[in-house]
C-alpha cells in the first residue's frame, strides 16, 4: 500500500479546481485565508508570492508553490503593487477579479493556480508537518514528473475538449501528490528530512506503515509491525515514536478511525462491514470507537455528511 496516496485519498474532500490566468503588469491578486489547500505555478514570465507575515517570494517561470494550510497571501507582479482580493471558483471562473480582456501581444505572465478541500478534522500528521509555503525552484532535470503533470494541466486548461473535465480532476491529484513528492525528496537530499519525511525513508518504519495501510482491519502488534521491518520489538517502537511522533498501536487506532470516516463518507458499506474492514469484532465495539473519536455515532455521521 503507498502511504502517500493513502494519505491524501482519505484527507481530500469534494472535488479540486484549477484555472489559468494572463496577467498583464502591474497586478495583484489577494487571497484570504481559509481551510483549503493551494498552489500556483508560474507557466511564463515572473511573479512574487506575499505572504500575509513574512518576506515575499520571488518566482521564476516554472516555479511551482504549494500553500498546505491556507495561509492569507497575494500574488503580484511586484511588491507594493495594490491587490485585489479574489477567489478560485469550483468552475474555474474568479469572484472578485478583473474580467481578462484581449490586449495586443503577450501577456507578461501566466499563472496556473489550483484549490483542494481538505479534511483539516482529521488533518495527517504527514500534511501538518508541511510549512506554510512549499517553494519548488524550477530547475535543469529536476522533479520531471511534476513538470510534466503542470504542462499537461495547462494544455487541458487551455482547450477545453472532450474528457476534460474528468482529465482535470485526475490531474489534479496527481499534481498534488508529485509536489508532496517532490518536497520530501528535496528535503530527503538537502539532509533536512524530519518526522514524516524521514519515517516514509526509513526501511523499517517505511515497512510498518505499509502494512497498518495494507491492512488496518488485521489485529497488529508491534512486535508484528516491528518484524515487517527487520526490528525488535523495542527497538522498532522507539523509532516509530520518535519519527512518526507517536507510538505504533496508538497510529493504528488513529488510522483505522479515519479510514472509518472516508468510508462512511464515501461508500455504501453497512457499519457491520466498515467495522469489520477497521479492526473492531462488532457493530456496537465499532461505534463505542467511533464516537468517542468524532464525538456523534457513526450513523449520525454519515447523515451529517450527506
Amino acid at each position: 500500500m503507498d502511504v502517500l496516496s493513502d494519505v491524501v485519498a482519505a484527507m481530500r474532500i469534494g472535488r479540486p479546481h484549477s484555472a489559468r490566468r494572463y496577467q498583464y503588469a502591474p497586478w495583484g491578486l489577494r487571497f484570504a485565508a481559509d481551510d483549503e489547500a493551494g498552489f500556483h505555478v508560474v507557466l511564463r514570465g515572473s511573479a512574487w508570492l506575499v505572504p500575509q507575515d513574512g518576506e515575499p517570494v520571488a518566482l521564476a517561470p516554472g516555479d511551482v508553490v504549494f500553500l498546505a494550510h491556507g495561509l492569507g497571501h497575494s500574488l503580484v507582479s511586484a511588491p507594493g503593487v495594490p491587490t485585489r482580493e479574489v477567489r478560485l471558483l469550483p468552475d474555474g471562473t474568479w469572484s472578485g477579479a478583473a474580467p481578462e480582456e484581449p490586449r495586443e501581444g503577450c501577456p507578461d505572465t501566466v499563472t496556473l493556480c489550483g484549490i483542494y478541500r481538505l479534511d483539516r478534522d482529521r488533518s495527517h500528521r504527514l500534511l501538518a508537518e508541511l510549512p506554510e509555503i512549499v517553494h519548488l525552484p524550477a530547475t535543469v532535470g529536476g522533479h520531471r514528473s511534476l513538470r510534466a503533470a503542470v504542462e499537461l494541466l495547462g494544455m487541458e486548461l487551455q482547450e477545453q475538449r472532450p474528457g476534460t473535465d474528468a482529465i482535470v480532476t485526475s490531474l489534479l491529484d496527481t499534481l498534488l501528490l508529485f509536489i508532496l513528492r517532490a518536497w520530501w525528496e528535496s528535503e530527503r537530499a538537502a539532509g533536512r528530512a524530519r518526522g514524516w519525511a524521514a519515517a516514509l525513508a526509513d526501511p523499517a518504519v517505511a515497512a510498518a506503515l505499509r502494512a497498518v495501510h495494507a491492512e488496518p482491519g488485521r489485529p497488529w502488534t508491534v512486535a508484528e509491525l516491528g518484524a515487517a521491518g527487520g526490528l525488535s520489538r523495542a527497538a522498532f517502537a522507539r523509532r516509530f515514536t520518535a519519527l512518526v511522533g507517536e507510538p505504533p498501536l496508538t497510529y493504528l487506532t488513529w488510522w483505522r478511525m479515519t479510514t472509518a470516516g472516508r468510508l462512511l463518507r464515501s461508500d455504501d458499506l453497512s457499519l457491520r462491514q466498515i467495522a469489520e474492514r477497521t479492526g473492531y469484532t462488532s457493530e456496537f465495539a465499532f461505534a463505542k470507537a467511533f464516537k468517542r473519536e468524532y464525538g456523534v455515532p457513526p450513523g449520525q455521521y454519515r447523515r451529517g455528511v450527506a
